[in-house]
């Protein structure tokens, strides 16, 4: 009888190990199903790590002239964003980036998601011609310029995109830029309506305004010193659009 105990015991207890190590290894497959199905991470998601990780980076985000090509295209694959709103005290300014000009557009979308423009200026008004922005007045506006970098863009110009009222395009600096190379800090918007064709392969046409040629218009006729600098400064911001 004791015998028989004994056996019916170890059956008991064997049956209840065998039934704890199936579910352990049922748990585990599941664990390693749930990994391996796991979806990959979407372009969106690519592009704010990639930004993410810019933002902290040590010394130029942009090293030289020789690594800036190479820099933005690559750069420009991960962010494909085109539209953006230009925010400004007279209202908002829908701007809308050429896929043509793929250095000026990776460009612009690289100072907007590292918040370059954010409190700088529309600091140069020219009436019956451009309203110019991506400077200021003020300390660190040197200063974002260094963490991103010191280099010219290569000029993109094209017949395709003339110097009409309503444009955006790339101001330079004007000493030994033989090859036309764009600032890559600045911008202007042609507010005359005859546009201004004179700048026709000199500047880089890279994006137009689709809605706020009102606003644009309005800044146009602000008071302005002996430099065309506003009296009242006109500080800007940027952001993406969906």
């Amino acid at each position: 009888m004791r015998t028989i105990y004994l056996l019916f015991l170890f059956a008991v207890l064997f049956t209840a190990g065998g039934c704890e190590d199936k579910n352990s290894s049922v748990k585990k497959t599941s664990e390693k199903e749930k990994t391996e199905q796991k979806p990959d991470s979407t372009p969106q998601d690519k592009a704010k790590a990639q930004n993410d990780k810019l933002k902290s980076k040590m010394g130029s985000i942009i090293e030289s002239q020789e690594v800036l090509k190479p820099f933005l295209t690559e750069y420009g694959k991960n962010n494909t964003e085109t539209r953006v709103r230009l925010k400004t005290r007279f209202g908002d300014i829908e701007l809308e980036l050429f896929k043509d000009t793929p250095l000026h557009r990776a460009n612009f979308i690289l100072l907007v998601k590292q918040d370059y423009f954010n409190d700088t200026m529309l600091h140069r008004v020219s009436e019956g011609f451009v309203i110019q922005g991506g400077n200021s007045d003020g300390y660190d506006t040197p200063k974002k310029r260094q963490r991103i970098g010191n280099y010219l863009i290569p000029n993109e110009a094209t017949p395709a995109h003339p110097h009409d009222r309503g444009v955006l395009s790339a101001a330079k600096y004007t000493n030994q830029n033989v090859s036309q190379a764009s600032s890559p800090f600045e911008f202007f918007i042609v507010q005359s309506p005859r546009g201004a064709h004179h700048l026709d392969g000199e500047h880089t046409v890279f994006g137009r305004v689709t809605k706020g040629m009102d606003v644009v218009d309005e800044i146009n006729k602000v008071e302005v010193d002996g430099n065309e600098w506003p009296k009242k400064n006109i500080y800007i911001d940027m952001e993406l659009m969906n």
